[in-house]
């Protein structure tokens, strides 16, 4: 009888009790600068033309800014126009990044659908600038676990802002000049400051004024990587030329089914396609 019990029990303990599934990573999540004295001025769902304009201040006064940038939001980012803005804005020293595809709301996504929003935008600025962003800010500031898993797999980091001009929600210049008198009154020790260079106001009024006001302030106004004390890249390599057949397919899921076939199985169960041929991991799985 005890011998019986006690192989009940072995089984109980050993035998019978499956692995727990293991948890994927978290991407790192920040909403606040960590380098005192810097504020970076970011700007979401570009690449637009008030963009010019915004580079030009901020150079003007020694400063660098963010620009997350969407695949398909205000026009896509392969139009001649919008690779031309991207290029001006890397070449000019400030940083590119990630703001996905389409402007999804990622909270509401599933896994596939979270990395395709990804992905695509990720291989247009490799294509474009020849870099692999390390940041990216989920539009509407929007995410779960889920979005920061598929963040942490694809080496990124989520960058939200403790500091909203309101320019996307219909305040008037003045009301966002207000909003920056206020945040400089309060002097904290840095601003993650987020805008939007699709709106004329904001590049031609409310950034000038702002810059003007940060300055007097004596803060440093860097990139959002400066401000963290990070890269703002995993990797630089060397942009692309533009392939119209390729771009066609990229840009328009309905024709992902027309795209070069995969080199190898991509696990989970998410499919990645093979549209560019460099050598700087451009066409790197992730699961």
């Amino acid at each position: 009888m005890f011998a019986s019990l006690f192989v009940t029990v072995a089984l109980a303990l050993f035998g019978c009790v499956s692995a727990a599934p293991q948890k994927r990573a978290l991407a790192q999540v920040y909403s606040k600068c960590t380098v005192p004295n810097t504020v970076a001025l970011t700007f979401d769902d570009g690449p637009h033309v008030w963009l010019y304009d915004i580079s030009k201040a901020l150079i003007a006064a020694g400063g660098k800014g963010t620009f997350f940038f969407n695949g398909n939001n205000y026009g896509c980012i392969y139009d001649d126009a919008n690779i031309k803005r991207v290029k001006y804005a890397y070449d000019k020293g400030h940083q590119v990044a990630s703001h996905t595809w389409g402007h999804e709301n990622l909270a509401t996504l599933t896994w596939d659908q979270i990395h395709d929003e990804m992905w695509r935008v990720e291989l247009a600025l490799q294509r474009i600038c020849g870099v692999q962003p390390a940041f990216m800010r989920p539009p509407f500031g929007s995410y779960n676990d889920l979005v920061r898993e598929a963040s942490a797999i694809r080496g990124q980091k989520l960058a939200i802002w403790d500091f909203d001009s309101g320019d996307s929600v219909g305040l008037t210049a003045q009301q966002s000049k207000a909003r920056y008198d206020d945040v400089v009154n309060a002097h904290p020790s840095n601003i993650l400051a987020l805008n939007h260079d699709t709106i004329v106001t904001t590049s031609q009024e409310v950034i000038p004024y702002a810059i003007q006001k940060l300055k007097a302030a004596g803060y440093n106004l860097v990139t959002l990587a400066e401000c963290l004390g990070q890269e703002p890249y995993q990797w630089v390599g060397t942009p692309q030329v533009k392939d119209v057949s390729e771009l066609d397919v990229l840009s328009d899921p309905s024709l992902h089914s027309l795209a070069a076939p995969m080199v190898s199985p991509a696990p989970f169960g998410l499919t990645f396609y093979t549209h560019y041929t460099d050598t700087h991991k451009s066409d790197t799985r992730y699961p």
